[in-house]
């Protein structure tokens, strides 16, 4: 029988710390009462990543290790996405920011209707452990960009937690042009504005989202850079609302909806 959760978890030289947060997963995930499975999606480390990965593995048979060129964070996310075999389908990123215990905030979403519950850092609720003042406010600075440009409504688009039922995942996984099936090698780490295409894409065929505050701590090692990686970011919100006004993105019908709990 499918499993009732999928764990995606992209990993990109995290040789540090991907097997105390593969421990945290399997730990939580072992004391809950449904079966589910982890699949680590490694994007061209040149670590010892895989090697982690798939020992682990050999005594976890739930654990998948699936290895991927480098071609960065949004194509690592969609092949684990596409591969899963849960009734919901939950990313998250290999520093385990959010806690998995959090998955308990962000399920009820889908028994009140919702097809995909993203984690918040923002809003009533919201913990933001150990940030710096300044990369906060660059947050918000985006924030507001996407806001205008490409999501209305959406206080943080870019908290790597996000869950969708499976059916929604291949859909919208299987639909986005930025970082798709064609996505190029890349040299360095990689961060992007994927999420703001697939929530862009979620919305324009209509599903249903939810956005839950949620519990999340600043990682010393992000691999984000501030300069670099604002602008990459800033090009991807233009590219996505480029690629709707030129009809890049073919509106399919969405799934049956069902109507939230009040």
């Amino acid at each position: 029988m499918a499993p009732l959760l999928s764990v995606v978890v992209p990993a990109y030289n995290e040789q540090r710390r991907l097997q105390a947060t593969l421990d945290a997963i399997l730990t939580f995930l072992a004391a809950q009462p449904f079966d589910s499975e982890v699949i680590v999606v490694d994007d061209g480390s040149t670590d010892t990543t895989v090697q982690i990965a798939e020992t682990l593995g050999a005594t976890h048979p739930r654990l998948r290790v699936i290895r991927n060129d480098h071609r960065g964070k949004g194509y690592t996310v969609r092949t684990g996405m596409l591969l899963a075999q849960g009734k919901y389908v939950l990313f998250t990123d290999a520093d385990l920011a959010v806690p998995m215990d959090e998955w308990a905030k962000l399920a009820p979403a889908f028994d009140s209707g919702y097809d995909i519950a993203i984690g918040s850092r923002e809003g009533l609720g919201a913990r933001r452990l150990g940030e710096p003042r300044y990369r906060h406010f660059m947050g918000r600075i985006f924030n507001g960009v996407v806001r205008l440009i490409a999501l209305g409504g959406i206080q943080d688009t870019q908290c790597g937690f996000k869950a969708f039922r499976r059916e929604v995942a291949q859909h919208l996984f299987n639909s986005v042009q930025l970082y798709g099936a064609d996505a190029k090698v890349v040299h360095g780490a990689a961060v992007t504005a994927f999420d703001v295409e697939v929530l862009f894409l979620a919305r324009k065929f209509d599903y249903r989202i939810k956005e839950v505050p949620v519990t999340w701590r600043y990682g010393a090692e992000t691999k984000v850079d501030p300069i670099r990686d604002s602008w990459r970011n800033f090009s991807d919100v233009l590219r996505v609302r480029w690629n709707d006004l030129r009809g890049r993105y073919a509106v399919m019908p969405a799934l049956p909806k069902k109507t939230p709990s009040k």
